[in-house]
C-alpha cells in the first residue's frame, strides 16, 4: 500500500531549531525525522511512498537523489567519481520515492488533491512528515479493512492538544481542528483513506483536510477511529524535538523497531 507524507509546510514554531532546511528534514539523531517515519512504515511493507513536497523541497529531492552519500560510509577517489567505494549497506534499496511537487502555498488539502495521479484508485496510507509513534500498523490496516467508511483516524493522547475528536463506538462524530478546550483523544495522522476521499477534496491552495474537507466527511458518517494508547509525539517546537533526540541518544525511542 501507498504511503503519503506531507512534507511541505513552512513548520513556522520549530524555525528556532533551524530555519534553513524543512521540517521533516530536522534529524533525529543521524537521519531526517522524515527518514524515521519512512523507516517505521517500511517494517510493516510498507515501501512505496508519495512525499508531498513544498517548502524548500530540495532538500528533501536532494536528500533522495544522494541517498548512497547521505547513508553510507564511502571513499571518493576525485580522479575518477566512479570509482568511489562505500563501506556501509542499508536496507533501503526496495523503497519507491515518489518525489511530487505540491506548491508553496498549498495547505493539506490541496497538496492531498493533487497526488491522486500517483494514487490511483487504491487505498492508501497518509501521514504528516513530523510525527513519530508506535503504532502498530498491521492492526490498523486490519480494522481499516474491517469497515467500509472512507477515512481511518488513529486516535492518540496528546502532551499537546489539536484536531480533537469525539466518537462513539469507533464512529467519528465530531471533529474540531485546535479547539480552545478539549477532552479525550486527538487525531495523530497515521490515516489509512479509501480512494473516495478524493471527491471530498479540491485544488485550491487554501484547502485544509483537517477543516472542510473532514468535516464533511464526519458529518457524512465517513471516519473511524483506531483507538492507540501507545507512544506517540509530534515534532512541532524545539521542545519537542529535545525529548525526540533525548529518547533516540538514550535508546529508548519507542518507534525504533528495526
Amino acid at each position: 500500500m501507498k504511503v503519503v507524507i506531507l512534507c511541505g509546510g513552512y513548520g513556522t514554531r520549530i524555525r528556532d531549531v533551524s530555519e534553513n532546511i524543512p521540517k521533516p528534514m530536522i534529524p533525529l539523531g543521524r537521519y531526517p525525522i522524515l527518514w524515521h517515519i519512512m523507516k517505521y512504515y517500511s517494517c510493516f511493507g510498507h515501501k512505496d511512498f508519495i512525499l508531498c513536497l513544498g517548502y524548500k523541497g530540495n532538500h528533501v529531492r536532494d536528500f533522495f537523489i544522494n541517498y548512497e552519500t547521505n547513508t553510507k560510509d564511502f571513499t571518493v577517489t576525485l580522479e575518477d567519481h566512479k570509482k568511489n567505494i562505500f563501506h556501509t549497506e542499508n536496507n533501503e534499496s526496495d523503497w519507491t520515492v515518489t518525489l511530487a511537487e505540491t506548491g508553496l502555498h498549498s495547505m493539506t488539502g490541496s497538496r492531498i488533491a493533487q497526488i491522486k495521479k500517483y494514487v490511483g484508485d487504491d487505498d492508501f496510507m497518509l501521514t504528516y512528515g513530523d510525527g513519530v509513534g508506535n503504532i502498530d500498523v498491521k492492526k490498523l490496516l486490519t480494522f481499516h479493512k474491517s469497515h467500509n467508511k472512507t477515512l481511518t483516524i488513529t486516535g492518540v493522547h496528546p502532551s499537546g492538544r489539536f484536531g480533537e475528536f469525539t466518537s462513539k463506538d469507533g464512529l467519528i462524530t465530531e471533529f474540531n481542528e485546535k479547539p480552545q478546550a478539549v477532552t479525550g483523544k486527538i487525531s495523530g495522522g497515521f490515516f489509512v483513506a479509501r480512494s473516495n476521499i478524493f471527491k471530498y477534496l479540491t485544488l485550491e491552495e487554501n484547502s485544509i483536510f483537517e477543516q472542510e474537507p473532514m468535516k464533511k466527511l464526519v458529518a457524512d458518517g465517513q471516519v473511524m477511529v483506531y483507538e492507540h494508547d501507545g507512544f506517540w509525539q509530534p515534532m512541532d517546537t524545539a521542545r519537542e524535538y529535545n525529548i525526540l533526540n533525548d529518547l533516540l541518544s538514550n535508546g529508548k525511542a519507542p518507534w525504533v523497531i528495526w
